[in-house]
């Protein structure tokens, strides 16, 4: 076990799948010039830099893997996602399904998401539920360092496309990471606390921002169960669905927007498949449904915070919730 960042732990994971598989090799936007140690050990033909054109980038990478490579490109940030649609969607996603399975796209696309680092609504918006909606790709969204490499490497090995999304904040934060082979399968979900009276179900850094709620709301005698979503598609229904039938009350928290976002087909899932066990509606607490601002202030009253989750939970309990308590949760 070593305490290492996740960014650490991102690099550890590509190190052992390169070195297990020679088929792996990683391009991208500067990931030469980031991941040095690296580019030392394979050489430039399995790490290089490549020009600021995401397009080509995400091509190269499914003609790659459509001919036997796996490999992993690195995008920057999850708007410029937008430059290489056609190529992820509409051929890495598509293109297994019209060959008849005759081939396969092992890929890994890699990109930065979420606020905390105030980089400006061009750098950052939470993209996560479009690629949820486009059939033949995976989403995962890692919550900790174990958890990145574990999903990882996973996704390097999975035969087919898997958008890897990094939640910025979240990049040097440490945690305790199993060395060697330490694979999460895709489709898993983790109950990182335990609880009996409301679920909270979240992913990336808001698993932090409800574990903070939960431990708020357990001082008022509220149980906490939060599950971490970690993979977005496959979606674990099981842990779910087990969840909110022993709690009975479901609050779903993510910094996406609330329209069409994961939080409404979590929804849907336990309106249609647990309605009978709810003692209360499903709730969500969601980013706007407004560009992110740069502006660090209002950033951090753009993402939801623990405080709000705290007060939609006590809701969910028919608790009272003073009236600053309601306007504060306004703001988040």
């Amino acid at each position: 076990m070593s305490h290492i960042t996740v960014n650490e732990a991102v690099t550890q994971a590509l190190a052992e799948e390169m070195r297990r598989d020679p088929r792996v090799l990683m391009f991208g936007e500067g990931v030469a010039t980031k991941r040095a140690d690296l580019l030392a050990e394979f050489g430039p033909q399995r790490i290089r830099n490549t020009p600021l054109a995401e397009g080509i980038i995400a091509g190269t990478a499914a003609g790659a893997a459509a001919t036997g490579l796996r490999p992993v490109v690195d995008l920057l940030f999850a708007p410029f996602l937008c430059f290489a649609m056609d190529e992820i969607v509409n051929s890495a996603g598509k293109l297994r399904y019209i060959s008849g399975g005759q081939f396969s796209f092992p890929m890994v696309v890699i990109a930065m998401t979420g606020g905390g680092w105030t980089v400006g609504a061009q750098h950052n918006h939470n993209l996560e539920a479009w690629f949820v909606h486009s059939p033949g790709l995976k989403v995962v969204m890692p919550s900790n360092a174990a958890d990145f490499k574990g999903l990882l490497k996973a996704a390097i090995r999975d035969d087919n496309p898997v958008l890897f999304f990094v939640d910025m904040p979240l990049g040097y934060v440490p945690g305790d990471v199993p060395e060697g082979e330490h694979v999460i399968p895709l489709g898993k979900a983790a109950v990182t606390r335990e609880g009996s009276d409301v679920t909270i179900i979240s992913y990336a850094k808001m698993v932090g921002t409800c574990m903070d709620a939960a431990a708020q709301l357990e001082k008022s005698g509220i149980s906490a169960e939060v599950i971490d979503l970690r993979s977005l598609k496959p979606l674990d229904e099981e842990t779910i669905l087990r969840s909110v039938r022993k709690t009975g009350r479901v609050l779903v928290v993510h910094e996406a927007s609330r329209m069409c976002g994961v939080g409404a087909e979590i929804s849907a899932i336990v309106a249609e498949h647990a309605f009978a066990s709810l003692k209360a509606p499903v709730m969500r607490i969601t980013g706007p449904d407004t560009p992110a601002p740069s502006s660090y202030a209002l950033e951090q009253a753009f993402m939801p915070q623990a405080q709000a989750v705290v007060v939609a939970a006590r809701k969910l309990m028919g608790a009272d919730v003073p009236q600053t308590l309601e306007h504060e949760e306004q703001i988040a």
